[in-house]
């Protein structure tokens, strides 16, 4: 299956605006993670934790919607899939 990924403002320097990820069919989110820290390289620091998990304040959209950060590593992905990454927003 084929998913695409976007990332905005910092993220998009470190893993590139837009792009797509192919994963076998039944690949659960945990899968786009992997490819995601190896993607980020030396940077991977800025969105994962030292444990590999997403750092707290990445906030992780899938088809629109905001992933549960306690389901994140589960979640089902179906061919088509759109994946975003933000970091924290700030401003007034």
């Amino acid at each position: 299956m084929r998913l695409s990924v976007k990332a905005f403002a910092r993220f998009r320097e470190i893993l590139g605006s837009e792009f797509s990820i192919d994963l076998p069919d039944g690949a659960q989110m945990e899968a786009v993670l992997a490819v995601l820290r190896e993607r980020a390289g030396d940077e991977a620091v800025a969105v994962f934790d030292e444990t590999g998990r997403l750092r707290p304040h990445v906030i992780l959209m899938l088809n629109g919607k905001r992933a549960n950060r306690n389901d994140i590593g589960s979640l089902a992905l179906e061919d088509g899939d759109e994946i975003a990454l933000f970091p924290p927003v700030a401003g007034g």
